[in-house]
């Protein structure tokens, strides 16, 4: 499996395709929830994918501070093959990705509550009561640097900006 990073600018029409479509079909039709996937905020991020025989395994975009808070922010993590470890493995990835990219020692998502153990195994702490989000309940988490100690130091950075 190979990890990819690409700015906006950086996609293929081809790429952009798939991961529009595969965001549309997690978390419009199979979530059951009408809103607008397309946020004008993909244009700013870094998109960060695993890629098998040439199909997105699993998926996420990374924001600077200031695009969704005053941190950098890891946000529409998917996975295909849920319960896989692949979820833990890309947010791992991200979160080192976060680091060298944008110097990032502090990280903020918003989970859907079943997930947010998930992160919570990767540093991030519930920062909220739970709250919806189109219809989904979501909670706020943080994720900030321990000198010395790193949740992610198990995963290696092994992703090039291609």
């Amino acid at each position: 499996m190979e990890l990819i990073v690409r700015k906006f600018s950086e996609l293929t029409t081809t790429e952009l395709y798939e991961i529009l479509k595969l965001r549309v079909n997690v978390f419009v039709v199979e979530q059951n929830c009408p809103y607008p996937e397309l946020d004008d905020r993909d244009q700013e991020a870094l998109h960060v994918w695993y890629e098998e025989n040439g199909q997105i395994q699993a998926y996420l975009r990374i924001m600077d501070k200031g695009a969704v808070s005053d941190y950098v922010s890891i946000g529409r993590v998917i996975a295909v093959k849920r319960r896989s470890g692949i979820g833990t493995r890309i947010v791992g990835d991200a979160i080192e990705i976060a680091k060298a990219y944008y110097g990032a020692d502090t990280l903020y998502l918003e989970a859907q509550v079943y997930a947010k153990e998930l992160y919570a195994k990767l540093g991030f702490r519930e920062i909220s009561d739970v709250f919806l989000e189109d219809g989904i309940p979501h909670v706020k988490m943080l994720r900030e640097e321990i000198k010395g100690t790193d949740a992610c130091d198990m995963y290696p950075q092994n992703w090039t900006n291609q």
